[in-house]
């Protein structure tokens, strides 16, 4: 019997909520590098970095080193209590963040960091609306639910208040392209800001938008999207959030995506890519915002707000990806990987689209290119059939391995991608 069903664990783990479908049918035991190991000793290519986070790779010798200081040492304070890290990470986020976005807040998690995002706009403003798009994730929180329309909205009751909707900018099946190809996203763009204004209450307060959506299915919206967004939001007086979770920090080929668009929003989050797999997440606005909101009484007090633990490893995480030129190799490595999934485009009809950036990419599995009809069933499939041939990856079609990814692991990658679909494809 293999040890992965081993009866008691099974048993325990029927204890657990089940928060986002059926759970992998292994136990993981140990992870290092760009790979963990299960039960039975059979090591996993982990082409996601965990969920979207272990930028470095599992167990990097640094963060690992980091951490066992400060857990010995400085772990967790009354959140009004600062100390040396999360000062000195506060100050590196200031200095390495495009343009003047050099307030911060330290926080745990992506939707903590938009949730603060989100409540210091509405109160700098005084008003409570809030557009995003219609393929969004933000999390799973009040306002950053609100703003989710990815998944998840069915069955809650509803959202808050003023939860406004943009089509979001889908370069390969938007209604808004035409029968020679032509994507015309600027009409598309202006018709969803017409709606957007027929359904205000006069109340706009922020536009949310991740610079490439990424649970959404890998959408990167056309070069001057971002700009004219901004426009549109500018003329509304309505200020622009910027959620670079997934996209922060190098993985694009860019220390931010945002920086391809030259575009610098009024907040800037950051969550997974901060922490290497530990919980971190920041929120970062500029200081004309910031000293309104704390003049009226700006509130966002939570137990793990400026904890010095994970301060200190974010301070190590952007020193190695700012040292080992990490952004440059995503570049590198993301060509090759982009490579290597359009060779596999032009063996299977089913791979509708390959898109994305850097070592950030997206497949989009159709029943056929004709129709371009997603296909959700071979998705799980692939994804299913990918971690029994020993690599994991994303239902939502992400494609996203730590930047420390070797060019023979990519290779390996590919090799089980080409396995997987021909296996489940018959």
């Amino acid at each position: 019997m293999s040890a992965n069903d081993d009866p008691q664990f099974w048993d325990k783990a029927r204890h657990l909520v089940r928060y986002g479908g059926a759970f992998a049918p292994m136990i993981a035991e140990s992870a290092k590098g760009n790979w963990f190991t299960d039960a039975d000793g059979k090591r996993i290519l982990d082409f996601t970095s965990g969920q979207m986070s272990a930028i470095l790779g599992h167990s990097h010798p640094e963060i690992v080193s980091v951490a066992r200081h400060y857990i010995g040492e400085l772990d967790h304070l009354y959140s009004t209590i600062l100390s040396r890290p999360v000062v000195d990470l506060a100050a590196l986020i200031a200095e390495i963040s495009p343009g003047a976005l050099d307030r911060v807040l330290l926080v745990s998690t992506g939707g903590e960091s938009n949730e603060a995002a989100l409540k210091m706009a509405k109160l700098v403003t005084g008003r409570h609306e809030i557009v995003a798009m219609s393929r969004s994730w933000h999390g799973v929180t009040g306002g950053a639910a609100a703003a989710t329309y990815a998944s998840s909205r069915k069955g809650y009751g509803p959202p808050q208040p003023g939860a406004l909707v943009l089509p979001a900018p889908d370069t390969y099946r938007s209604r808004f392209i035409d029968d020679r190809g032509v994507y015309d996203w600027q009409g598309e763009l202006a018709f969803g800001f017409e709606l957007v204004d027929r359904q205000s209450s006069g109340a706009l307060a922020a536009c949310i938008v991740e610079p490439i959506l990424s649970s959404g299915g890998v959408l990167e919206p056309p070069e001057g999207w971002m700009a004219a967004l901004a426009h549109e939001c500018a003329k509304r007086d309505m200020q622009l959030i910027f959620d670079e979770a997934q996209t922060g920090l190098g993985r694009t080929g860019t220390l931010f995506a945002s920086e391809r668009d030259g575009v610098v929003p009024q907040y800037l989050t950051l969550s997974k890519t901060l922490g290497a797999g530990l919980p971190l997440a920041a929120m970062l606005t500029t200081p004309e915002i910031e000293e309104v909101a704390a003049e009226r009484g700006y509130l966002f007090y939570t137990t793990h707000t400026s904890d010095p633990l994970p301060a200190a490893v974010g301070l190590k995480v952007i020193e190695v990806i700012l040292r080992d030129r990490l952004t440059e190799r995503a570049n590198t490595l993301g060509k090759r990987l982009k490579d290597g999934l359009q060779t596999l485009q032009q063996r299977y009809d089913c791979v509708g689209d390959v898109r994305g950036r850097g070592l950030l990419l997206g497949l989009d599995l159709v029943k056929d290119r004709r129709s371009k009809t997603p296909d959700p069933d071979l998705a799980q499939r692939v994804a299913r059939t990918c971690l029994e041939l020993g690599m994991t990856t994303s239902v939502c079609a992400a494609v996203s391995p730590p930047l420390t990814i070797e060019e023979s692991e990519i290779d390996l990658g590919l090799e089980i991608f080409d396995a997987a679909l021909a296996k489940a494809l018959h």
